[in-house]
């Protein structure tokens, strides 16, 4: 049995990750679409999704930024 923490750790942040997303697009639009109808589950997607565009812009810059600087520092 192999003991890379690394690799545990990395892991678990994406496993964290992928179960907060499920929670507030399942859970959080399930709730919504229970209390307040379809209609108002689906303006709720339509926030979370533009909510969630500038979050995935900076992250997407933030990956590339750093292909680049192990690209640059490599050579």
């Amino acid at each position: 049995m192999s003991r890379d923490l690394k690799k545990y750790t990395s892991q678990t942040n994406v496993q964290l990750i992928i179960g907060g997303f499920v929670l507030l697009f399942v859970v959080g639009l399930g709730l919504i679409a229970i209390f307040y109808g379809t209609g108002a589950a689906l303006v709720g997607l339509l926030c979370l999704v533009g909510g969630l565009v500038p979050i995935g812009l900076v992250a997407l810059f933030l990956f590339g930024l750093d292909i680049f600087v192990k690209k640059i520092n490599k050579d």
